[in-house]
């Protein structure tokens, strides 16, 4: 047993003793000691985003020449470390700390000057030649830095992770309703049996669902590109360059690939996120459309003798402890749960938006961290759903055929023939002497048999008809 080794290092409020192998300084190590809340840590992707937009503010330091080539290149090379993953172990704080990031921001900060200047020949705690305020932080605030991080990382998972997950989901969607084309089945309305549809139709609205809350996600997504940077502590621009805000969003863009501009107010950009707000109630109503989706889906597939097994989905493992044989719709459970997760980090996400009091809204972690829960629960669940579900989803086609020939529905289409009293006397008699709509019309005496067969046909009533 190893007994841990400490070093002193020092902030504005004294000394602190720091674990000797931690690259972290006296602010995380407060913090360490002050947040011990919760498991929950900022996911690596947003540490690496961090990093990224310190690489760029060193950059754009140098650029503007309030930071020398040779302090700029050791910050450089730590983020360089840090975004490709050698130095996780070193970001150890909760997500539930002070509300504008400060914490966080200084873990970088100090991580990154320690790092540059152990690069540099140095040691941890020395501060020279890199300080984690003075050169690391130079021209930011947390107010600005840590919600320009917000966005930045936003952007990378809606571009790697969520786009592409639904992007993949519609083309599976558009394949199926194509494969369902020709297959008629009972439509229902109010969970009863309505007019015929065919099982492509179902399956192109699922579509249609989905595709108008990807296009509303796609729609928002430049205004989440836009970044706080260059309002400093309260939106003013204090102790930063003129073209600073414009000089980082251009490095920015350059290290990511994507493009990025100052925001247009950045005293709203640390007051309010209420682009992030918007984005969430988008990544809502894509939750709202999933779950739709895959609940419709999992009662369809209900069965397989005593349900409506209408579709059947693959069975991708053993569905009861104490039932052999039994197989549940577990794709169609876990992506309903995960919406469900999506709904209620939105009231959260809302609630905290809310929360901009003057110059600063102090709920930007739980947004972040919320935020980001949402993109990859739903990047996740779709790609499973498709791949252990809907790429594998077979029509039962003789039971679609069966509910479509016994459906009372079908009488709507003599409503324009006899009259809706008269339609309803047919399926009512129908029902009442379990017959069909056919056997009831001629024993209604209201129509011969050729009439009949002539007005009802289901491949009729899929769309419009032209006056015969």
């Amino acid at each position: 047993m190893t007994t841990q080794q400490w070093r002193t290092e020092s902030d504005s409020l004294g000394e602190v003793q720091v674990p000797a192998d931690a690259l972290w300084g006296a602010q995380t190590q407060r913090s360490v000691q002050n947040f011990a809340i919760g498991k929950q840590r900022f996911p690596m992707a947003f540490i690496r985003a961090f990093a990224l937009v310190k690489k760029a503010a060193a950059l754009s330091n140098y650029e503007l020449r309030k930071l020398d080539k040779e302090r700029s290149h050791l910050i450089g090379e730590a983020c360089d470390e840090i975004m490709a993953g050698k130095l996780d172990e070193h970001f150890p704080l909760s997500v539930w700390q002070t509300g504008s990031g400060t914490q966080t921001n200084m873990n970088l900060n100090e991580v990154i000057a320690n790092r540059g200047n152990e690069l540099a020949g140095g040691k941890r705690g020395d501060n020279s030649p890199l300080h984690p305020n003075d050169h690391v932080n130079m021209s930011q605030s947390s107010n600005d830095v840590f919600p320009t991080v917000m966005h930045v990382v936003t952007a990378e998972l809606l571009d790697r992770q969520l786009f592409p997950a639904a992007s993949d989901m519609l083309g599976t969607l558009d394949r199926k309703s194509v494969e369902f084309s020709s297959l008629l089945k009972s439509g229902r309305t109010h969970m009863m049996d309505a007019t015929p549809i065919t099982l492509g139709q179902e399956f192109q609205a699922f579509h249609d669902h989905i595709l108008y809350a990807y296009q509303q996600l796609k729609d928002v997504q430049p205004e989440v590109q836009r970044l706080a940077i260059g309002g400093s502590a309260v939106g003013t621009g204090l102790n930063t360059h003129p073209d600073w805000a414009g000089c980082v969003a251009r490095q920015i863009s350059a290290l990511t690939n994507r493009k990025f501009r100052p925001a247009e107010n950045h005293f709203t950009a640390l007051a309010g996120h209420d682009v992030l707000v918007d984005l969430h109630g988008r990544l809502n109503l894509l939750a709202t459309s999933l779950f739709k989706m895959a609940n419709d889906l999992r009662m369809m597939n209900s069965g397989p003798r005593c349900g409506l097994a209408e579709v059947q989905m693959p069975a991708n493992e053993p569905g009861s402890s104490i039932m052999p044989g039994k197989v549940n719709p577990t794709q169609a459970e876990a992506l309903t749960m995960v919406c469900l997760k999506v709904m209620s980090n939105y009231h959260a996400v809302s609630m905290a938006g809310s929360q901009g009091h003057f110059q600063l809204n102090v709920y930007k972690p739980l947004i972040i961290h919320q935020l980001m829960d949402s993109i990859c629960l739903l990047s996740d669940a779709m790609n499973s759903f498709c791949r252990h579900c809907l790429d594998e989803l077979r029509a039962n086609e003789s039971q679609l055929a069966h509910y479509v020939e016994r459906s009372l529905m079908l009488v709507t289409a003599l409503s324009p023939v006899i009259g809706y009293d008269q339609a309803a006397r047919v399926a009512k008699h129908a029902d009442e002497n379990n017959t069909s709509l056919r056997e009831a019309a001629l024993a209604l005496e209201l129509l011969s048999a050729e009439e009949f067969d002539r007005h009802v046909d289901p491949t009729r009533m899929l769309a419009p008809q032209p006056d015969e």
